[in-house]
Formats: structure tokens, sequence, C-alpha cells
């Protein structure tokens, strides 16, 4: 082909050949018109992934803001733990009752606190088993201060619960009613109802005017405590301010707990169940009690409260942690509400 293309120089026809393959001067004259343009480059080019066919691109990821724990109703904050803490249900390190963590807690195994909780500061001064069932019934808002605590303390804006003093039998039967209620405040059938001003006294040294009269004149007209109304014609005082003694603890709790009639009971029947080497110092009033207390097994008030003994001391006063101990818990045979249960539930606003 290129000896015949030569041979075509200078001719006719090497000059067609020329014109056609030469350039369009109209084609370079646009070109040479046009500006020519030089991209800009970012120094940082945002990232564009690159999406091949079902390819799911990457994400960018920007640094996350600190996170603050925020109270919603059913989750707190939950501060940090310090092996300087005394862990009750909610508690301080000095053994007093935070009302405000308590109050913030309100489920999920979280205790919650109520407006009659009292922030005591000499909690730990109980004998560490009851240290829990002291501090769980402080936060329900049962509990109240010793007659001392008001006045010695009110300069030291301390209150103090002296867990280790003597408790009166007024103090009892006010700790009494108001525990039984609060674990069964959504169960009314079960709740022990306040006398009114306008009933006639039981006892001769509780009158109307006496500030316990609505609680002590309660339960004696339920038949949870001996009295007149019971049939007991001898038992015309309640002596109030006398100390509580261990069998009669027994006397007035169990049947709250039962919430039936007692078993027959004989000394014969105490010494095989509980083992006390002292049974035959307990009021026959009371026998029957300390053997229906037995039958609760783990859950019986005078395990929970005194421990395990084979002498019971039916006489001995009580104290006030002792007390407390006996009424962290109401029911029989694993049917009954204890004072944890209680604070588990949220409290109406």
């Amino acid at each position: 082909m290129l000896i015949p293309l030569t041979s075509c120089a200078n001719s006719s026809l090497g000059e067609s050949l020329e014109q056609s393959f030469a350039a369009d001067p109209k084609l370079e004259e646009n070109a040479s018109s046009q500006p020519t343009e030089t991209p800009t480059v970012s120094a940082t080019p945002p990232f564009q992934p690159s999406i091949q066919g079902s390819e799911t691109p990457t994400p960018t990821l920007s640094p996350s803001p600190s996170v603050t724990p925020q109270t919603n109703g059913s989750q707190a904050s939950i501060p940090p733990f310090s092996d300087s803490t005394v862990v009750g249900a909610s508690g301080n390190s000095d053994g007093s009752i935070d009302t405000t963590t308590a109050s913030n807690n309100s489920n999920g195994g979280q205790a919650t606190g109520t407006d009659g909780a009292i922030a005591f500061s000499d909690l730990t001064k109980a004998p560490k088993a009851l240290q829990q069932y002291v501090s769980d019934l402080a936060q329900l808002g049962v509990l109240t201060p010793a007659s001392s605590s008001s006045k010695a303390n009110q300069a030291k804006e301390k209150t103090l619960f002296e867990p280790n003093s003597v408790i009166t039998r007024r103090d009892y039967v006010r700790w009494l009613v108001a525990a039984n209620n609060r674990l069964y405040a959504a169960q009314p059938a079960k709740q022990i109802r306040l006398s009114t001003d306008a009933a006639q006294p039981a006892f001769q040294d509780v009158p109307r005017q006496d500030p316990d009269f609505s609680a002590i004149q309660g339960l004696a007209e339920a038949g949870l405590i001996p009295s007149p109304l019971t049939g007991d014609s001898t038992t015309v005082t309640f002596r109030p301010d006398a100390p509580l003694t261990r069998e009669a603890l027994i006397l007035w709790k169990v049947p709250a707990d039962t919430r039936q009639a007692l078993p027959t009971a004989s000394l014969d029947a105490i010494k095989q169940t509980w083992g006390f080497q002292d049974a035959a110092r307990i009021d026959p009033k009371a026998m029957r009690a300390v053997l229906a207390d037995f039958q609760n097994g783990d859950l019986a008030n005078l395990r929970r409260a005194f421990g395990y003994t084979t002498l019971l001391q039916p006489k001995k006063a009580v104290t006030r942690a002792e007390a407390a101990a006996a009424l962290w818990y109401f029911g029989f045979q694993g049917d009954g509400q204890s004072a944890q249960d209680a604070l588990k539930i949220p409290s109406k606003p």
C-alpha cells in the first residue's frame, strides 16, 4: 500500500487525499477559544465511600459525646460503690438512711423510700445481724425516734434510734400497726383498723387522750392483744410505758402472721419443738403463739429477732432493734410480705 500512495505524490489524486485527512480549521478555532480549567483539590476531601454492586458503604463515625445517666421513672443513676459504705437497703457510711436516694429509686429491685422515712444517725450500733431489718423499716417510715432523741440531739441535728435500748409496749404496738398496714398497703382486708375517739377504752390506763389510743385500742378491738374484749377480765390495764417482754412480742405478733386460730399448745410441745430449757417460765397465754411461731420455719419471729437459742428468757425485755426485726416480715409458711418486698413497690405520687 505504501508504493501506490507514494506514486500518487504531486498528482491530483494525492492532493485530494491530503485535503481529506487535513484537520478542520473550524474545529481548531473552537478548541482554541475554550478556556482551560484547572481542577481545585481540597486539602481534606470528605469521605465518599465507593459503592459497587450491592456493597454497603462504610459509615463515617464521629466521636461520641459523654453520656450522663438520667433518672426516668424506672431507672436511676447508680452512685459509685465505696468499700467504706455501709450497705443496707439504702444507707450512708455512718449508718443513716439517705431518704433522697431512697425516694429516687422506684423499682427494678431498687429500694424506694417514703415521705415518713427518718434518717437515723446511729443504726450501725445495732447488732450487725439486725441492721438490715432496722434499715428497711426506717425507709418505710415505720420506726420512730427514741424518746430522748428529739431534745438531746436537737442542737446536733441528729436523730437517734437507739437500737439497743429497751422498747416500751406502746412503741411496739405503734410500730406493729404501722408495719402491718404499710406492708399490706395494697391489701386493705389485711390492714389493722385504727380505733376512733368514740370507742369505749378497753384499758383503764389508755384513755382516749393518749397519743397511742387509736393503735392500742385498735389492736384490742381486733382481738390481737388480751383485753376484756377478748374475755380476759383480769387484764384491765395495758401498762403502755412498761418494757416489752419477749413473750409479749410473740403473743401480739403471731396472730397477725397466721391470721387463723392458734394451735393447742402444751409445755411438752414447746420443749419438743423449740427445745427451750426454760419453757416452764412461759406465760400459758403465750404458749400457743410460741408454738405457732415454730411452725413458720426460718421465718419465725423468734429466729429472726434472737437467732438460735435454747433459752427463750420469756420475761426478758426486748430491744428496739429486736422488735424491728420481728416486724420486718408478716406472714405464715411462705405466704406473706417483708419490708424488703414493700420497698420495691413504687410509692404513689
